[in-house]
């Protein structure tokens, strides 16, 4: 095997139907902690800042608790620090990966044409939220069940599907769960159905052309949500610091496990 076809390995982590975390936000992570500055940290490794805020959102969505605390900013700056899960994080994937990378060194000798099997395919979704929960509780008649989520802290989230889905997906009280929410299902206003989930948040980012825009609501908990909207939709011409309440009908979260 030539020295260009060797094959290297990189730690991946992967949480359900979440945004995948590899070797590129680690580094980001660590800049943070280095830096103290998302902004800074997004220079450091290439990255716009939008971005770099997308990374950050994406690893505070996947972890139970917040890796990164920032203090909403711009493109100038922000205050921002990696919690002590956060540096945990680090460590452990760094540690991952050094035996990750010597594993596939003792099998590079071994490989053959078939290399190939050692690849798996990963199942990527298009909903553009994502958030780790774990079932608090089950209500419902015999066909459709009201799953209720905790996300930390007082956030929590609830999903209407069937009976049958419960069974299927082994949902009990403490049963670890990702929600997935399509971005065109998250609504601003006060305006909804009596069932509708209804979460307090502060929108964060913004951004707009003439037929669309792309919000980005920072919520308790360390979590974040994306609504995209239309001129026509509550919320249109609010921007970045505005107080907003989120809605979300029970029937449009999809649930997901591991």
């Amino acid at each position: 095997m030539s020295e260009d076809a060797d094959f290297s390995a990189s730690l991946i982590l992967k949480r359900g139907g979440l945004a995948r975390v590899g070797l590129e936000r680690i580094a980001l992570l660590e800049a943070v902690a280095r830096l103290g500055s998302i902004s800074a940290a997004a220079k450091a490794a290439g990255l716009s800042y939008k971005g770099a805020w997308d990374g950050v959102q994406a690893l505070n969505n996947l972890f139970d608790t917040p890796l990164v605390g920032a203090a909403p900013g711009d493109k100038s700056g922000g205050a921002a620090h990696v919690t002590a899960r956060g540096q945990a994080v680090i460590r452990a994937f760094r540690a991952a990966e050094r035996e990750v990378g010597a594993a596939f060194a003792r099998l590079e000798a071994d490989l053959s044409g078939d290399a190939d099997l050692l690849w798996s395919l990963g199942l990527r979704t298009s909903a553009r939220n994502a958030l780790r929960g774990v079932v608090s509780s089950l209500d419902g008649d015999g066909v459709t069940a009201l799953v209720s989520l905790s996300l930390g802290e007082d956030l929590s989230l609830r999903a209407s599907i069937t009976r049958r889905s419960v069974e299927d997906l082994g949902l009990a009280p403490g049963r670890p769960t990702i929600a997935l929410i399509k971005s065109s299902f998250v609504r601003l206003g006060a305006h909804g159905d009596e069932g509708d989930n209804r979460l307090a948040g502060e929108i964060v980012d913004r951004e707009a052309g003439e037929t669309s825009a792309e919000v980005t609501i920072a919520l308790s908990a360390g979590k974040t949500l994306v609504a995209t909207l239309k001129p026509e939709d509550a919320g249109w011409r609010l921007t970045i610091g505005a107080k907003v309440e989120v809605r979300i009908a029970a029937a449009d979260v999809i649930l997901a496990i591991d």
